[in-house]
C-alpha cells in the first residue's frame, strides 16, 4: 500500500484517525489538555493545514512536560495526514508508549506500523498490529486490521492477509469496502489456482472465506461460480407478524428496458414477463410498488440517462438495464443513489458489484458449468466437446471445460463448427473406448446446426450420450425437425415446460402473448423472474442456500449480489422435448399468505 494520499484506502485510514481524534486531533480518551494554544492547533488541523498543526503541537510538547508524549502523538498524526511519514518517524521514535492512555497507545502502534511498512519491515509492523485484547472503537480496530493485512501481505502470507480483510469487510462501507474487496481478490488470485484450491478445500462448511475463494477461482478460470447448495425456498417460513419472511417491496420501481432500436424485441418480451408476474402477485394480496418503464436504449449513454431520470423521479429500486455497456456505465458511477437489479453483467465481470447493486442475467457460463456438473454427477469422466462459433457457444464451452476439469473430467477432443458449414465429418472422430456410462458429448449450438451434427456423429461412429445447452431447443415443439435430436438432454428454463409450480402457466398465456412462444419465451421467463426477485433479493443475499422458485430456474443470490440459476433438464423423445423426471427436485412453496410491505 502507498501512503495515505496515494491510495483510495485513505478514506479508511482517515476514518481510523477521525474516530479517535476530535477537531485538531484532541483525543476522546483520557483527560485531554485544553487552552488557547491547544485550540489554535486544533483549528489548523481542522482547516487541513497539517504541517502548521504539527509544528504547533510540537511547540506545545516542549511547553507542557506532563502531556509531552500526547502532543508529540498529535504532531506525528498531523504529519501523517500531510502524507509525510518521513517527518513523523523521528517524532514517533521520541514518544514513550507507557505515557499514553487508552486508545492513544493503539494509535501510536498504528503509526509505528505504518512507518515500519514504509521501511520494508513487515515483521515489526505485525508486532505492532495484533488484535486488541479489549474492546476498542471501530475506527481504531479497522485501522489496525488494515495495517495488519498489509503487513501479512508484505510478509508473503496472502492467505492470512485475505482472511484479515474478509473479517474487516463487514465493518466497511462505500469506497473503503470496494477497495478492500478488490484487495481480497487480488491476494487470493495472486496465490495461483493450485495453492488456492488446496487452501479452499480445507475450509469448513460455512467458513466466511468460502465465497471469496470461489470468486477468486472463477476469476482464475479454474472453476465456475456455482449456486450454493439449495436449502429452503423463500416464502416457506412465516414471520412473527404473519408475513412471508424476507418479503419487502420499495414504494416505486423503475424498469429500464430498450423500447426502441435493435433490442426492442427483447425488451418487449422481458416487459411482458415482468408485468405478467407482477399482476399475478395481486392474487395473493401481496403489496406491490408503483412501476414505471423507462426507455434505456441500446447503449451506455441512454442507460445512464434512464437511470438518472428514474432516480430523479422518485424510483427507490431500479430493474435493468439490459445491455452490458449500460450496466458497466452505471456501475462506474460509484455509490448508487438507488439500489438495482441489473438484467445483464458488466463488460468486466471480474469486479464485484458496487454497494446496492445485484446482477442477474441469462449467462452462457451458467449453462456450460451445469452441463459439466450434470455429466459428472452421472459418473462420467471423459467428454467430447463440440461447439459453434457464436459467442454464446464459445463462452458456454469455456465454462464447461473449466468446471469439467475442476470436477476431475478429461476432454478427449474438441471441435468448433462454422455455422455456415454443413459437413463436419473431417472434424469428428470416434474415441478408442466408448463407454456411455463414463463418457459423453457436450454440444452448444442452435437447433439447425445440431440437427445437422447428430446424424454425422452417428456416421462417425460416436455413440455416446449427448448433452447440450438450452440453445439446442427452439422453444416449441417441432417433432419432424427435431427427430434428429433424439435422446439429447439439455438444460433450460423450467417455465418453458410449465415445470415450475406457482407461476402463470405458459400454456394458458400462449394464445394471448406472442412473446411466450419460441426463443422469446426465455426472455419472457427472464422478465417474470426480474419481478419475482424484487421483493426477495435483499433477504436472499443474507441467507445463503435460500432460493426463489423462478421461471428460468431455481434462483440463488450469493453474498455479492450475483443471482445464479439452477436449470431444469429436458430430453428429446420422438422429436418432442420433455422434462426429465426428477430433474427439478425442489418444488415451489404453496400459495403464499397475505403479506405486508417492507420499506424500500
Amino acid at each position: 500500500m502507498q501512503p495515505i494520499r496515494a491510495t483510495t484506502l485513505s478514506l479508511l485510514l482517515c476514518a481510523g484517525l477521525a474516530g479517535c481524534v476530535t477537531q485538531g486531533g484532541v483525543s476522546q480518551h483520557g483527560s485531554a489538555p485544553s487552552g488557547d494554544a491547544t485550540q489554535a492547533a486544533q483549528a489548523l488541523y481542522t482547516k487541513g493545514q497539517f504541517d502548521q498543526a504539527a509544528q504547533a503541537y510540537l511547540a506545545l510538547a516542549g511547553q507542557d512536560a506532563a502531556h509531552r508524549d500526547y502532543y508529540k502523538l498529535l504532531a506525528a498524526e498531523a504529519y501523517r495526514q500531510e502524507g509525510a511519514l518521513d517527518r513523523a518517524a523521528p517524532v514517533v521514535s521520541d514518544i514513550r508508549r507507557s505515557h499514553l492512555d487508552g486508545e492513544d497507545a493503539l494509535r501510536f502502534d498504528a503509526l509505528r506500523a505504518e512507518i515500519a511498512l514504509k521501511n520494508n519491515d513487515p515483521a515489526a509492523a505485525l508486532s505492532y498490529t495484533g488484535k486488541p485484547s479489549s474492546r476498542v472503537s471501530p475506527q481504531i480496530d479497522q485501522r489496525l486490521a488494515e495495517l495488519r493485512a498489509r503487513a501479512q501481505a508484505a510478509s508473503n502470507d496472502p492467505w492470512s492477509a485475505a482472511q484479515t480483510r474478509v473479517e474487516l469487510d463487514g465493518q466497511l462501507r462505500g469506497l473503503d469496502r470496494e477497495q478492500n474487496r478488490k484487495e481480497i481478490l487480488n491476494l487470493l488470485t495472486g496465490m495461483g489456482a493450485q495453492p488456492l484450491a488446496e487452501r479452499g478445500g480445507a475450509l469448513p462448511a460455512g467458513d466466511p472465506m468460502r465465497p471469496w475463494v470461489t470468486e477468486a477461482q472463477s476469476q482464475l478460470g479454474s472453476v465456475t461460480r456455482s449456486p450454493a447448495v439449495l436449502d429452503q425456498a423463500v416464502g416457506t417460513v412465516t414471520g412473527d407478524k404473519g408475513v412471508r419472511e424476507g418479503y419487502k417491496v420499495p414504494t416505486k420501481v423503475a424498469l429500464l428496458l430498450p423500447l426502441t432500436g435493435p433490442l426492442a424485441g427483447a425488451g418487449a418480451a422481458i416487459r411482458d414477463g415482468f408485468f405478467t408476474n407482477y399482476i399475478e402477485a395481486a392474487h395473493t394480496n401481496a403489496p406491490r410498488p408503483e412501476v414505471v418503464v423507462y426507455d434505456a436504449g441500446n447503449d451506455a449513454q441512454h442507460a445512464v440517462a434512464a437511470y438518472d431520470k428514474a432516480v430523479a423521479e422518485g424510483a427507490r429500486f431500479v430493474v435493468g438495464p439490459l445491455n452490458r455497456d449500460g450496466v458497466t456505465a452505471i456501475f462506474a458511477k460509484g455509490a448508487l443513489p438507488a439500489p438495482m437489479l441489473t438484467l445483464n453483467y458488466p463488460n468486466d465481470n471480474k469486479n464485484l458489484p458496487p454497494a446496492g447493486a445485484n446482477e442477474f442475467g441469462l449467462l452462457p457460463e451458467t449453462e456450460g458449468a451445469q452441463v459439466a456438473d450434470h455429466m459428472a454427477d452421472r459418473g462420467m469422466r471423459s467428454a467430447i466437446v463440440v461447439i459453434s462459433t457464436d459467442d454464446f457457444a464459445r463462452r458456454a464451452g469455456n465454462a464447461f471445460k473449466a468446471e469439467w476439469q475442476a470436477r476431475g473430467g478429461t476432454v478427449i477432443s474438441q471441435a468448433t463448427l462454422d455455422s455456415a458449414s454443413i459437413d463436419f465429418a473431417s472434424q469428428l472422430s470416434a474415441p478408442d473406448n466408448q463407454d456411455p456410462a463414463t463418457s459423453g458429448v457436450f454440444i452448444s449450438m442452435k437447433p439447425q446446426q445440431a440437427r445437422l451434427l447428430l446424424p454425422q456423429l452417428r456416421l462417425a461412429k460416436i455413440t455416446l450420450p449427448v448433452f447440450a445447452t438450452s440453445h439446442v431447443y427452439s422453444g416449441g415443439d417441432d417433432a419432424t425437425a427435431d427427430r434428429d435430436l433424439e435422446g439429447v438432454e439439455f438444460c433450460d428454463a423450467p417455465w418453458l415446460f410449465d415445470g415450475q409450480p406457482g407461476l402463470p402457466r405458459r400454456a394458458d398465456l400462449s394464445s394471448a402473448l406472442p412473446s411466450t412462444k419460441g426463443v422469446a419465451a426465455r426472455l419472457f421467463a427472464f422478465g417474470m423472474d426480474a419481478w419475482g426477485l424484487v421483493p426477495y433479493i435483499d433477504w436472499m443475499r443474507g441467507h445463503p442456500g435460500s432460493y426463489l422458485p423462478g421461471a428460468t430456474g431455481q434462483l440463488v443470490a450469493d453474498e455479492f449480489g450475483r443471482v445464479r440459476r439452477v436449470l431444469i433438464w429436458a430430453r428429446f423423445t420422438d422429436g418432442v422435448a420433455h422434462p426429465v423426471a426428477g430433474s427439478l427436485e425442489l418444488e415451489a412453496p404453496a400459495a403464499a399468505p397475505n403479506v405486508e410491505s417492507g420499506g424500500g
